[in-house]
């Protein structure tokens, strides 16, 4: 009779772990398909930048390697010695929402470019090489309006900031800001749910801490110390990882959203100040 028992506790938890398997397996298999719908949150409709406060931008229409005609915000520098921003945004919303990021260095006389990406009231489906080619078109479209690689900076926020670094492997621009960055997407997945095999899962990496160490520029990077989205220990790493010349602001009692203080609009301000212009100043001449 306890033989008996025995068979059907070990019949019946055998069942119950068959269950949970196939469940835990499906769970993932749905992960899998439906990841950059859990990653990315455009905001499709389409928006002109008058609308958000920003008439100096005017909207510049680009075509990527792969034939999506994409729009970006532009406004080209005010004076031959100030540099062009070019903002990455991170993975909500769209460029208007990050109007009160670029006011001050339009309000400088900056060159500002808010890249537009696929997907983010525009055509197309965001993924990481297409965000890689929409960064690339808005950027060589600005190149070939006579804005040279060294009057460029590189500022990217969240998600952004992999697009950022991406693209400082790819032109010699003067500067890189990095706000609330990330080593890579699936270090910060993994770290969030240590069950999940995000490392083998993730299609879509942003694999930073690879690429910053093949980085030569001034960087800025900018974390809240109570960010819960991205952690700081990953900001922290990825500075550690990087080249001089570099330095880092970590913002008390800010989370991930709200990094962007008026200290933080100071402290950027005063790096872009710190540039380099030769480049500028030679294309001028």
């Amino acid at each position: 009779m306890k033989k008996m028992t025995m068979h059907h506790f070990y019949r019946r938890a055998g069942g119950w772990i068959l269950t949970l398997a196939l469940v835990y397996v499906v769970f993932i298999a749905s992960l899998f398909v439906m990841q950059r719908d859990l990653m990315y949150f455009p905001d499709k409709a389409r928006f002109v930048p008058s609308e958000w406060a920003l008439s100096e931008m005017q909207p510049l229409e680009v075509t990527t390697e792969d034939g999506l005609h994409l729009t970006s915000w532009y406004r080209p520098a005010q004076a031959r010695d100030k540099l062009t921003v070019v903002f990455f945004q991170g993975n909500a919303g769209h460029l208007g929402y990050r109007n009160y990021k670029v006011r001050p260095w339009l309000d400088a006389g900056y060159g500002v470019l808010m890249v537009g990406y696929r997907g983010f009231g525009n055509p197309g489906e965001p993924s990481e090489e297409g965000l890689y080619m929409d960064a690339e078109a808005a950027i060589n479209a600005v190149i070939a309006k006579g804005v040279p690689e060294g009057g460029l900076v590189f500022y990217g926020e969240s998600m952004g900031t992999g697009v950022a670094v991406q693209m400082a492997t790819e032109y010699a621009a003067a500067g890189l800001v990095l706000e609330s960055p990330y080593t890579s997407v699936p270090d910060v997945g993994a770290d969030r749910y240590p069950l999940v095999p995000v490392h083998w899962l993730l299609r879509d990496k942003f694999d930073s801490i690879d690429k910053i160490k093949s980085i030569h520029m001034p960087l800025l990077l900018l974390h809240g110390e109570m960010d819960q989205v991205v952690p700081i220990k990953f900001g922290k790493k990825l500075f550690a990882a990087a080249n001089e010349p570099k330095q880092a602001y970590y913002v008390p009692d800010a989370g991930h959203n709200n990094v962007y203080n008026l200290k933080v609009q100071q402290i950027v301000l005063n790096f872009l100040n710190s540039l380099p212009t030769d480049q500028l100043l030679n294309a001028a001449h």
